[in-house]
């Protein structure tokens, strides 16, 4: 593991520790370092640290994908709040397999969480380079379909 994956592992921990505890006096906070190098040692030792557990490559990228992620929620919720309170409730449930280019698991996982992140889509299964999503509205499916959401997920990976 590259010093600078520990070290960003260190300091996450321990502000994961600060947040949570609440306590500031200087032993307290030396403690809470201490318990976050040892939980980096053991996990080392035992060999459960890997790129994906710890994706800090994707820090640079989140920058730019997450407001429009966010952007994207809100244009939903809005969407899906307008077909719930219409008086003709006009829903289409709508499944549709959409293909994803992204190159590592975890940006598949992304791309599907971030369509179900989004109101009136779920992912199902993601098969291969396929993810099976529900949409509320066929309006819903073809918006996943177009590809946007995917293209933004792979220069969020950073692989294309």
């Amino acid at each position: 593991m590259s010093p600078y994956r520990s070290i960003s592992v260190i300091a996450t921990l321990f502000l994961f520790w600060v947040v949570m505890s609440g306590y500031f006096t200087p032993f307290l906070l030396t403690m809470g370092l201490v318990s976050a190098g040892a939980v980096l040692w053991f996990a080392h030792r035992m060999d459960v640290m890997d790129h994906e557990g710890h994706p800090i490559h994707l820090g640079k990228n989140a920058f730019t994908y997450w407001p429009w992620l966010l952007k994207e929620i809100v244009k939903s919720a809005w969407d899906v709040s307008r077909i719930i309170v219409s008086p003709a409730l006009p829903i289409s449930p709508t499944m549709v397999r959409v293909k994803t280019t992204q190159k590592t698991p975890v940006g598949q996982v992304t791309y599907a969480n971030s369509i179900t992140l989004t109101p009136g889509t779920i992912s199902v299964a993601i098969s291969g380079d396929e993810i099976l999503v529900h949409a509320l509205t066929r309006e819903g499916a073809q918006g996943v379909a177009d590809g946007d959401m995917d293209r933004r997920v792979t220069a969020f990976e950073g692989l294309s």
